[in-house]
Parts: C-alpha cells; structure tokens; sequence
C-alpha cells in the first residue's frame, strides 16, 4: 500500500470546500477588477448579460401619461421577467405597427448618450425610459398623413437585433420622415412615473 503524506491526503468534503474557496476567491479579485475598470458596457457584460427581448416584459405605462403643448410623455418599462439579472445601456428601439405588424412612420429618435450608465435590473425588477409622443406632429405636419391607427409598440432592447412588444392604440404618422416619437433619456433605473 502507498503511502500519502497527510499534507496530500484531502477528503471529498474538504476537497468540496478548497474549490468553492478558490472558486469565492476568484470571484473577490474579479470584483475587486471590475470595481476599478472604466464601467462600460463591454465590462459588465462579461459579468452579467444584456437584456434579451425574451428576458424583459415591457409596457407604457399610459395611466402615467403627461404633457401639454402637442407632446404627451409616457414612462417606457421594461421589466426583467427572467430568472436572472441583465443588464441595460442606453436606449431601446421603438417604432410603431399596425394591426397587420406593418411599421407606421419612423422609429423614434435618441437624446444623447452622455448622462447614460449602466442599470443591473434583477429578476422582477424594473427599470424605465421616457416615451415622448408629438400628437400635435401627427395631426398637424403634412408628411404624417395619411394618419394610421397603431395598434402596437415595436420594442428593440439596447444593443439587440430581436424585438418584443408593447399595446398601445394611438394615432400615428403612415409615412416615414416626421418625427413624432422621441425617446427622452437614456434607461434608468426604478418604475417610471409621473414624477419621474
């Protein structure tokens, strides 16, 4: 029979605890890295993931509808229906369909990046944009017209080419050009309302 040294010998049980000790181990130095990097997107992705179309659920909000003077403001949401957490830099894509899923006018247009971060949303959690809808664009500017029934929101996810979809039923440009919905600020986190 061979021997092993008693420093060798190791037991299934510890064997279990010295890999889950250098697996925390790893995982400390790793966040102690990521804690001290630029904070881009790149680097919390190699983290946690972007947010999928099939991760998120997303709706206006239209009870929390406000604005004045042709503009009506409607907090975006995009809550994380999976179980895990993702992440959300920038803007989403948004465009209007028509019962039959054709897209009405253009997509909405993007404020600028600067103020942007990134926003961990975790499983249940949500997280939200403003929605700016320009009636008085749709009903007055004659590029808008003939005027279409939208019955659906086309919703891109930052950074992903597969969309999901929000209902909402409102008046919107036919063809492309007029710009009638503007996406005011990057994503930030929380339940959009009203106030905020």
């Amino acid at each position: 029979m061979k021997l092993v040294p008693a420093t060798l010998r190791i037991t299934g049980r510890r064997a279990i605890a010295i890999a889950a000790a250098a697996v925390a181990g790893l995982a400390i130095s790793t966040a102690a890295y990521a804690a001290t990097s630029s904070g881009t997107a790149s680097t919390s992705a190699a983290f946690i993931p972007r947010c999928t179309a099939s991760d998120l659920g997303v709706w206006l909000a239209v009870g929390q509808g406000n604005g004045a003077a042709g503009t009506i403001y409607y907090p975006l949401e995009l809550t994380n229906l999976s179980h895990h957490t993702c992440y959300l830099f920038g803007y989403p894509g948004v465009s209007a369909l028509d019962r039959n899923g054709h897209q009405l006018g253009s997509p909405a247009r993007w404020g600028s990046l600067r103020g942007a971060h990134i926003v961990n949303v975790a499983p249940g959690a949500t997280a939200h944009t403003l929605l700016a809808y320009h009636d008085a664009v749709v009903t007055t500017e004659p590029g808008c017209h003939p005027v279409n029934s939208a019955a659906n929101l086309r919703i891109f996810p930052p950074g992903q080419r597969s969309a999901t979809f929000a209902a909402f039923s409102f008046q919107a440009c036919s063809h492309a050009g007029p710009i009638w919905m503007n996406i005011v600020e990057p994503i930030i986190p929380g339940v959009g309302t009203i106030n905020g």
